[in-house]
């Protein structure tokens, strides 16, 4: 006997975001843009797709992205995730969000530095 499969997880990503950000603590970081890179995962509630409507579009969190940025200077990576993270789950259908931050610029013996951090329901 067989069972219809269950749909049981519903993932929306975006890898590797690219946005211009005032971002930074110290004085060599003032005034100035710095690349930040971005992996967004949104853990949906499950549910079948069929339309643009029935899932979350992933060009919301390039609006988000760029809505904080045009915000102002933050002066962490973490702020700036924690921020980005709180305003994607505003959406009901989010159950879990990871926002991974990524700061190239940010030391000059390692590729980049940054965090992550993850916020559910």
């Amino acid at each position: 006997m067989t069972t219809d499969p269950i749909l049981d997880h519903l993932t929306v990503f975006v890898r590797a975001l690219e946005v211009q950000a005032t971002i930074g603590i110290h004085d060599h970081e003032m005034g100035r843009t710095q690349p930040l890179i971005m992996d967004v995962e949104l853990d949906l509630t499950p549910h079948h797709v069929e339309r643009l409507a029935d899932t979350y579009n992933y060009e919301r969190v390039v609006e988000a992205a760029e809505a904080l940025v045009d915000e102002g200077h933050i002066g962490l990576v973490e702020t700036f995730a924690e921020r980005m993270a709180r305003s994607l789950m505003a959406d009901d259908r989010v159950r879990r969000v990871s926002v991974r931050v990524a700061k190239p610029e940010a030391l000059a013996s390692a590729d980049a530095a940054g965090c992550a951090i993850t916020l559910s329901r």
